[in-house]
């Protein structure tokens, strides 16, 4: 089976509290909305405490044209997407020696909150010595589902190629599609709960030889996934795209569907693999916010002490989409975790979609 090795992020230059994010959010929406401290409880029923960007708060205090915003995504996404590939590849947990970039046979890159062609991977590639004839994929506009989605595409190409090694590089950059003109809740939602993340993983075939270079005892290997699309629902996440950028769009409903569509979407994946949730004994979720970390508790039955882990990277980083399930994963993986045990990986994106992956160290 297709195993992640390792794992790396690259932490944005500036560090903001929420304390900070809820004044500035004050100082924007108070004359849209009459009920604005009502409305401000979010930034702190979130439960975040702090989260990082790549810019300090005085640049979003001031109007910028979409060229501007994504060509600060670009630069910010070369530089920060180019650490997380340098720190995966040179990780001293988890790897007993360095990869070389030449050995990686692909790259997979995702991100929705920008746009460049050629992409990211390709320009960051002219700074790294990769091989001239690495396969590059990249992939755009899965939102907080991209990251599981993109070990799931990782994983097939290690069967296809069982000697492969493959990077999955996600790079978020949620801040520079702040709107200051759009007054609408869901803006104010996404100003409570988004930030940007960047973040790198290291898939390996089954004939890698992993032994020659793998630190820990156990590594997840990934049996199995699956990816569900739900009919009519396109207006419940994702982006309206307009002459200034890309605007959210952040449906109240969406814990309310976790917690009716999910469970049976995870029963059908693990009953395929004759398994149950109760033989679940690690949960990587992707902590899309406060409610939908107890919308995963209440509709899968689990401990709450299952999510602890999301829950701290949720308090410590904000949801920056994608990238956000490779940070839980990470933490999880800095454990010694016995041989055998399962863990089941999940995300939400726009489509309203589901990704899911099942984990079994080895």
């Amino acid at each position: 089976m297709p195993t992640i090795i390792s794992v790396a992020e690259a932490i944005p230059p500036f560090e903001m509290n929420q304390d900070q994010a809820s004044e500035f959010a004050r100082e924007l929406f108070t004359d849209s909305f009459k009920d604005i401290e009502r409305l401000l409880r979010a930034f702190e029923n979130g439960q975040i405490v702090k989260r990082h960007f790549v810019k300090n708060i005085d640049w979003f205090k001031e109007e910028r044209s979409f060229e501007e915003k994504n060509n600060a995504y670009i630069e910010s996404a070369v530089t920060l997407g180019k650490e997380a590939i340098e720190k995966c590849l040179n990780n001293t947990v988890f790897l007993k020696k360095n990869i070389p970039y030449q050995e990686i046979d692909a790259i997979f890159f995702i991100s929705t909150t920008g746009i460049a062609t050629p992409s990211i991977e390709a320009r960051i590639m002219n700074y790294l010595p990769f091989h001239k004839h690495t396969k590059r994929v990249p992939i755009w506009g899965l939102g907080c589902a991209g990251g599981a989605v993109g070990i799931s595409r990782a994983r097939e190409y290690c069967l296809a190629f069982p000697n492969a090694k493959v990077l999955v590089l996600s790079v978020e950059l949620c801040s520079l599609t702040f709107q200051r003109n759009d007054l609408s809740k869901s803006n104010l939602i996404g100003t409570s709960l988004f930030a940007d993340g960047i973040a790198c993983v290291l898939v390996c075939g089954d004939e890698a030889n992993i032994s020659d270079f793998r630190k820990m005892k156990t590594s997840p290997a990934i049996v199995d996934s699956q990816s569900t699309l739900m009919p009519d629902s396109l207006e419940l996440m994702g982006w309206d795209i307009k002459s200034t950028g890309l605007f959210v769009v952040f449906s109240r409903d969406i814990p309310k569907i976790i917690e009716d569509w999910l469970k049976p979407n995870v029963s059908e994946f693990l009953a395929k693999n004759l398994l149950d949730i109760g033989q679940i004994a690690y949960f990587i979720a992707h902590p899309g916010g406060k409610k939908v970390i107890d919308a995963y508790v209440l509709s899968l039955e689990l401990p709450p002490s299952m999510t602890d882990i999301s829950l701290d990277v949720l308090k410590q980083f904000g949801n920056m989409s994608s990238a956000t399930i490779f940070y839980v994963l990470k933490r999880y993986m800095e454990q010694e975790i016995p041989q055998g045990a399962i863990g089941l990986g999940t995300a939400l994106g726009p489509g309203f979609s589901s990704e899911l992956l099942l984990l079994r160290w080895v």
